[in-house]
Parts: structure tokens; sequence; C-alpha cells
């Protein structure tokens, strides 16, 4: 009797143990959000032997892989709950951010315990709703640690820093979490020595603690200070040496960084993404390959930081081969990086590349993103494909200031100056309110399209009518305006009489007007000013060069050559690339030796001179800086970068498509009138990109009608 007894004993702790063990397996599998074999431990358990617990354990397991619905439904078949299961519904919800749902089944509940209230609580306070989770925790009959905790951490969010005081004043027994919250209140708004009283007091203090003292003063500048408490630290994780890492970076203290990086017990991967940023930020571009390069592990953080400083440093073709990359090595493409390779795509004028991105983005679903669109917006206007940009425009009903901008901005520098006018009525009809970016579009556009007078009327109502005041740009724009319609001396005269001082922009924009309209004394004057404004900027100096040398003033082009090389100015030497199939070729004048198709190039150069010689063109040899005789000037205007780019791009652009070229520098008049010609005689549009605007070429004429 006694045997069998045992035996019975003995068989129910068996099925007990497996019971228990097919719940903690379905919590395993749940939490790893592997959903099937949840379900299948799950499905498996015979009916009659499922408990409470492991049908919770399912319930928990779809939350987990964000499927509520089937959460729900599961839920309803339970033929039994307890206050766990509400428990674990409401929680579910929250972490679903479906709070509406998680209160529905707060307030059917039969019965409520601590954890059902502070669940409620943590749900309105993790969606921002802090008002609501106030007058919740108020409601609780009785409230524990956690609870007090999660409330003041809301309080804490909303920068609610003395409310979350008088709470944390009135909590009957404060552990180090909630002390530790208080701390980073402190920390968050500079209030460092009501932090550092709190931190002395606590008597046991976790790793969590220190780092968040630490991190405090460090995000605060007070970097020594954070040193000196991260030495005494009992023990460190890597949060805390990560905080002190970031606490020299932020302030520019290299050299710390780099002896503490050093120092690392394991070169975390966060730690790494950290230096690879900074490292490029501060030029130092080849110490952050070097690390990049000799990471074992990389995550998106690492691909992000690298691509985001080849960006930033003007090395936008590594930026795409580091993203073609990150592809095939099977790094998860993540918004950070596909927002850096579309400015990338911009700067470049890279429209594949940037259709590629494009593609990616509405496969991950970013592309619904009224940022995301702008910058696509962007992306295709700078690649000259307004009518991608003007699509992906048309598709949001609802949109921002910043697209409205985006759009207006691109017709702008297209020179379709009427078509920014409309957007921009739209815009104001639409109900949006206009900001400074805004008129600095539609005075551009009016600028670039000749609007004199559609141009003074807006400018009178940005302050009138908008309440925006016009800034130094917008001055700029309306000297621009002015100087393009011939009105150089109306243009000098706004300049006298500017509110502000006239910064480098507004006299470059009268320097261009004298060159256009061959106002030389004025000119000088212009280029004297800017001397003084940017005394390394080389541009002035050979915009005055071209004006002396039309004049035939060599002896004026070779003082101010001496006074370039004597001020060690920097001029930068022009370069136009194309992309063709993916690829960007970048050219440099007088020849582009170094391109691998360098002879076939020059071959179609001179069957275009000669196609070009018998329609009537000219070469203008007053954009040659030398004194040097017609043949020699010649030769030297043939081999521009920008006709050099297009005479690729006729060999290598199938018929039917634009060519786009880019140029660095503005495109000079005598390749402006050689490509009107290439583009009548080849039938071919083509796209030319320089440092102001776009110049669309078609049968022999070009968008800015000769007015750029």
């Amino acid at each position: 009797m006694g045997y069998r007894r045992y035996a019975n004993m003995r068989c129910c702790m068996v099925q007990v143990r497996s019971l228990c063990s097919n719940t903690s397996t379905i919590s395993r599998y749940g939490r790893g959000r592997d959903i099937d074999n949840a379900r299948k431990v799950f499905d498996n358990t015979p009916l009659s032997q499922r408990t409470i617990a492991s049908w919770n354990a399912m319930v928990a397991a779809y939350f987990e892989s964000h499927k509520p619905c089937d959460a729900v439904i599961l839920f309803d078949q339970m033929p039994q709950r307890n206050t766990v299961s509400f428990n674990g519904m409401i929680s579910g919800y929250v972490k679903n951010g479906m709070v509406a749902e998680a209160r529905k089944v707060f307030d059917s509940m039969p019965e409520r315990n601590v954890v059902s209230w502070t669940s409620m609580v943590r749900g309105y306070v993790q969606e921002g709703m802090v008002e609501e989770a106030e007058r919740l925790f108020w409601e609780m009959p009785h409230r524990n640690v956690v609870s007090w905790t999660v409330m003041i951490g809301g309080l804490l969010k909303e920068s609610r820093l003395d409310d979350a005081k008088k709470l944390f004043d009135m909590m009957p027994v404060k552990d180090v979490v909630a002390v530790t919250n208080m701390i980073s209140g402190y920390c968050q708004v500079g209030r460092l020595d009501e932090a550092r009283e709190l931190f002395d007091e606590l008597p046991k203090k976790n790793v969590v603690t220190w780092t968040t003292m630490v991190s405090g003063y460090a995000k605060n500048g007070r970097v020594d200070v954070a040193r000196k408490l991260f030495e005494v630290m009992p023990e460190k994780n890597e949060v805390s040496w990560t905080a002190m890492l970031m606490g020299y970076t932020h302030c520019g203290r290299m050299k710390e960084a780099f002896e503490l990086f050093e120092a690392m017990p394991v070169k975390w991967v966060v730690a790494c993404n950290e230096m690879i940023m900074r490292f490029g930020l501060t030029g130092e571009v080849n110490r952050a390959k070097m690390l990049f390069e000799g990471m074992k592990e990389r995550d998106e953080g690492t691909w992000n930081a690298m691509i985001k400083v080849c960006e930033r440093k003007g090395s936008e073709l590594e930026a795409l081969d580091l993203f073609a990359r990150m592809q095939r090595e099977g790094a998860a493409l993540n918004f950070p990086s596909l927002i850096s390779v579309l400015s990338v795509c911009a700067s470049l004028a890279s429209l594949d590349h940037g259709r590629q991105v494009h593609a990616r983005l509405v496969r991950s679903e970013f592309d619904q993103d009224l940022y995301v669109a702008s910058v696509l917006i962007t992306m295709y206007v700078k690649c000259g494909d307004l009518v991608r940009a003007k699509t992906t425009f048309n598709r949001f009903p609802s949109k921002d200031v910043v697209m409205w901008n985006s759009m207006i901005t691109g017709y702008s520098q297209h020179g379709l100056g009427e078509e920014a006018l409309i957007v921009f009525r739209d815009m104001c009809s639409s109900g949006v309110q206009p900001d400074e970016v805004t008129f600095i579009g539609v005075l551009s556009a009016c600028s670039y399209s000749g609007k004199v007078k559609e141009g003074f009327e807006i400018f009178e109502a940005m302050k009138c009518t908008y309440q925006v005041e016009p800034g130094i740009e917008h001055y700029a724009c309306m000297v621009d305006l002015l100087g393009r319609a011939g009105q150089v001396d109306e243009a000098m005269e706004l300049v006298e009489k500017m509110p502000m001082e006239p910064d480098a922009i507004v006299w470059g924009a009268l320097l261009g007007a004298c060159r256009n309209h061959m106002k030389l004394n004025m000119a000088e004057v212009a280029v004297e000013k800017l001397a003084k404004l940017e005394p390394q900027n080389a541009g002035p100096y050979v915009l005055l060069s071209h004006m002396y040398a039309s004049r035939g003033r060599w002896r004026d082009v070779e003082v101010l050559r001496k006074k370039i090389n004597a001020r060690s100015v920097v001029k930068f030497p022009g370069c136009s690339w194309i992309e063709v199939e993916k690829k960007v070729h970048i050219f440099t004048g007088g020849g582009s030796k170094s391109h691998p198709e360098q002879p076939i190039i020059m071959k179609k150069l001179e069957k275009l001179g000669g196609i070009l010689r018998e329609a009537g063109y000219c070469p203008d040899g007053s954009f040659v800086l030398h004194d040097v005789d017609e043949e020699e000037k010649t030769h030297s205007l043939g081999y521009h970068s920008e006709k050099l780019a297009v005479a690729y791009g006729l060999l290598k652009v199938p018929e039917g498509r634009p060519i786009r070229v880019m140029k660095n520098l503005r495109v000079c008049g005598d390749c402006h009138s050689a490509i009107k010609l290439i583009a009548k005689v080849t039938g071919r549009e083509i796209i030319v990109r320089d440092a102001n605007r776009f110049h669309h070429f078609k049968d022999g004429y070009c968008s800015c009608k000769d007015f750029w």
C-alpha cells in the first residue's frame, strides 16, 4: 500500500515537472520570437494538461512577436483565466503601443492587483500620456516601489523635475532604481550638485547609479570630475566605459578619448562606432577607416558611422562603395544609412543609386515618412529628375513646410520661376505658413527667371503679410535679382542700404552681376570686400581675372595671380563628373589623361569640334586666363572638364536618355555656348548641374535662356 502511494506521488511529480517544462519552453521560444515552435509545444500539450500558466505563456509569446490579434483570439479561447492572464493582456498591449486596448482589458478585469495598475500606468507613460498616468496613479488603492518609480520616470520624461522630486519625497521606501532615476533627472537639466547629493546619500549603489553620475558629469562638460569618479568605481561595464569615452569625444578631447579607448578591457562595438564617427568628424578619416577595417564584429551603427564620415568629408564615392559592400556582407539596411546614402546620391547626382535607395525605402516602408519624402525630393531635384521629384511630392496629401520648400527650391534651381511661384501659392492656400527657407527658394526662383516685379512684391510681403523678417540671405537674393536683370547700380544701392553688414554671399552676388554686365570698377570693390571676408577663397580673384582677360588687361591678370600666390589662396580645380551604369566618372580639365578611356574620349571631342565649327561655333578666348595666341586658347577651351564629361556621355549613355553632367564650379560661358550647339547637332538632351543651378540643353537652347 505504501509502495503504491509512493509510486503515485512520483508519477504526479513527473507530470508537474513536464507541465512546468512545457510552459517554460513556450516562454523561452516566445522571448526569442520563435512563435512557430512555441505554438508547436503548446499544441502538442494535451488539452486536459494545459495549465493557465501555459495559456498565459502562449498569449505572451504572440505579443512578443507583435501578433496582438492572435493573442486576443487565444485569450478568448482560454477555459479559465486568472489575474495574471489579464495582466499579461495589459502588458502585451502596452508593449505593442496599444494603450487604448490595454485600458479596455483593465476596465473589464473582475479583480485587479498592484501589477495591473502599475502596468496600465506604465502604458500611459510610454505613450507620453503622463497626465492620464498621473490620474490613474492617484486612484491606485495600493502602490509598491515599482509603481512610484514608473510614475517618477514619467514625470522626468516630461521634464517635470520639481513634480518628480515632490513624488520622490513622498515615497515610503526608496530603492536604488528610484534614486538613480532622480539622479538622471537632475543631470539632464544640469543640476549636478543636487544629483551628487542624492548619489552620496545612497548607501548601496549599483553600477547603473555610478554610470548615471559619471555620464551626468560628462554630458554637462565636467569631464575631469567624471573621470575622477570613473576611476573609483567599484565595477565598470560597457555602458560605464562608453559614457566616459563619449564625455571626452563630445568636448573634442580626442587624445584622452583614444587613451581611454586603448585602455578598455574589451573594444565594444558601441565604443568603436563612437571613435569612428569622432575620428572622421575631426578630419582623421584614415584612423576612422583603420578602426572600421580592424573590427571583427560590426553592427548597423558601425556602417552608419563610416558612411556618414565619408558623406561629410567629401568621400562620396567611398560612401557608395561602402553601401554596396554593406549589402554584399548581409548587414541590415536601416534608416540612417539609407538617408546618408540618399544625401550622397544628391551630392553626386547619382540617379541610378538614388533610385535603388528609393526602392529599398519602399520595401522597408520608410517612404511614408514626410522627412524621407523631403530627402527623396531633394535627391531627385539634384539629380535633375524633376518628374520623379514632383511625383514623390504629389503622393502626399498632407505636406509639411520642409516638403513644400524642397519642391520650391527644386524648381528654383532648375530656373523654372513660374512653377516655383505656383507651388508657393499652393502652399499658402493650403494653410502652411512659409518660413525663411521658403522665401530664399521663391526669391531665388524670381532671380533665376528674371521676375523682378514679382520678386520685389514677395520681398515686401515677407514682413507685412507673412511676419517673416528678411535676413541677410533674402537681401542676397534681391541683390542677385537686380544684378541678373542688369540693374547693377540699383543692386549696389540696396547693398549700401541693408540693415545689416553685407556678408560674402551678398558681395558674391554683386560680383556675379558685375561679371555678367562687365561693371569692372564695381567688381573691383566687391573683390576687395570679399578678400577681407574670405581671404582664402580664390573664386572672386578668378572672376575678376576673367573680366581683365576679356578686356586684354593681361598685366592686371598677372598682378592678381601674384596676389593669389602671396596669400596662399586656395583655388579649387574645376572638375566634372557623369554617372554611367552606376559608376561615377570624374574629369578634370586638360584632357583627363587619368581616365582609362581617354583615347576614345579625345577622338570624340575632335570629331565634335569639327561638327561644331561647321555649325558656326567660334571659341570664346575671353575665358582663357593666359596671354597666348588664339590657337592655344582654342586648344585650352576644348578640354574643359564639362566638355570631356559630355563627350563621354555621348559615347556611353544610350540614345533617348538624357546625359546628366555635374560640375563643381560655375559652367564657363564658352562651354555653355558649345553644349547648346552639341545638344542641337546630336539631337540629345543634356542636363548640366553647376555650382549655381541647372542647365537643360535641348535643340540648341538652354533652360536658363543664357541668364545665369
